[in-house]
């Protein structure tokens, strides 16, 4: 039998798949979460962890022997016995079918929906809307399925139970309410009878379902943003501050501290990797100061109508000289295959550059369809040059498109603008 450490950090539902599977299987798993063993930020930055688990992402883990697996669905496939996989090859494949089918179909519209919900990410209302609208449409296809079947696969829990579960724990704590949930009774039953097994207990506690559906709380995602520091009043006041406004200053330091919540309690995986990051100087502080607020744009443009709200309020206000417009397109579309992969490719380089989103904006749209597709958009950057080349961790995606610098003043730039934040036109 299979024995190793499992690192991750508190709370990772990546990591309770193979939780889970270790739970049915019998194998021995240490779970590393916590100094000595695992400090997440700082062990899985270490040349000893990389040179194991070159991402450095967790879960990852290590066997007794040497083994080392990363991605959370191969270490619980990993860590499963043959009942879980699925015994026969046609339950074997079916197990993959509703493995691959919670990567693709639940998890994006479940992050789009519940981090805005944990402070972790910023509402928007169309992204919102449609995850709600797909979300609705994984259900029905689980409700179909379950119709007459007790779990997903045969008549045992497999590894599909176990990762769509887990796939879905967020939802139905943060959002499904009884009433968004009631034409899904199927799934819900499903659901349930799989939490309340004692192996699934044994690793996710007592799962309480959602009573009201959560929404975006404002106030918490700004305390989740790193916070800028602002001059003492000592560096204010220069000599005639004088020390007793000093040890003022520290005794007002000390109090902030002591309120200070620790970033620990509510680590989800988004907001693990933002608070793991170390500060840094602002790669714009060499640029002037401009009048345009990208904040309240996007706060238009999230929660209001694009066409009459948004794009009027953007040109309004945009500042010709402190902000620029690029196109973009991306430069190998023969190597685009499946549609959601493609997707994927996006969404992955806009968390990469989740430190850009004060001084940026960006409208990217996939168009076609699987092994037939291509990608652009159009993006607003601080200052007159592509932004990437100010940050060594902004330059991972970039060099794979072309881009274009364009005249804001021109008829061409007005209509991108007008079809890409709103998503619908000819597209020439």
């Amino acid at each position: 039998m299979a024995a190793g450490t499992l690192y991750t950090y508190p709370e990772n539902w990546r990591a309770f798949k193979a939780q889970i599977a270790a739970q049915y299987s019998g194998t021995r798993l240490k779970v590393a979460t916590s100094a000595p063993a695992f400090t997440f930020g700082q062990t899985n930055r270490t040349p000893a962890f990389l040179n194991n688990f070159p991402l450095g992402k967790v879960p990852a883990y290590q066997g007794d022997d040497g083994f080392c697996l990363f991605e959370s669905n191969a270490i619980a496939h990993y860590l499963s016995n043959d009942t879980l996989r699925g015994a026969t090859p046609q339950a074997a494949a079916q197990v993959l079918q509703w493995v691959s089918f919670a990567d693709s179909e639940i998890i994006p519209p479940a992050s789009a929906w519940v981090f805005p919900t944990l402070g972790i990410m910023q509402f928007n209302k169309q992204a919102t809307e449609q995850a709600k609208e797909d979300v609705k449409k994984f259900l029905a296809v689980l409700n179909q399925h379950l119709n007459t079947r007790t779990f997903l696969v045969g008549e045992r829990v497999t590894l599909a139970d176990i990762t769509v579960v887990c796939s879905m724990l967020w939802l139905y704590k943060q959002v499904l309410e009884p009433s968004f949930r009631q034409p899904y009774p199927n799934v819900t039953r499903w659901f349930v009878t799989c939490v309340n097994q004692p192996q699934f207990k044994a690793v996710l506690g007592e799962v309480k379902l959602c009573e009201k559906m959560a929404q975006f709380d404002a106030k918490k995602f700004a305390e989740m943003q790193p916070k800028k520091e602002t001059p003492s009043k000592k560096e204010k006041g220069g000599k005639e501050a004088g020390k007793p406004q000093e040890k003022k200053e520290k005794k007002k330091e000390e109090k902030k501290e002591e309120k200070k919540p620790d970033p620990e309690e509510e680590m989800d995986d988004c907001d693990a990797v933002l608070a793991a990051e170390p500060k840094a100087k602002d790669p714009f502080a060499h640029l002037p100061k401009s009048a345009f607020v990208m904040d309240e744009f996007k706060r238009k443009y999230s929660n209001e109508d694009t066409l009459t709200v948004a794009i009027p309020h953007f040109w309004e206000h945009f500042d010709r000289e402190g902000y620029s417009i690029w196109y973009s397109q991306y430069k190998y579309p023969e190597e685009l295959t499946l549609t959601f992969k493609s997707c994927n490719l996006i969404t992955g380089m806009f968390q990469r550059l989740d430190k850009l989103r004060k001084n940026a904006f960006a409208s990217v749209i996939l168009f076609g369809t699987n092994n037939d597709s291509s990608i652009s958009g159009i993006w607003v950057f601080r200052g007159q040059e592509l932004a990437f080349t100010l940050s060594e961790d902004w330059q991972i995606d970039y060099e794979s498109y072309d881009w274009r610098k364009l005249d804001p003043d021109s008829e061409e730039c007005k209509t991108m603008v007008k079809e890409y934040f709103a998503w619908e036109g000819d597209f020439k």
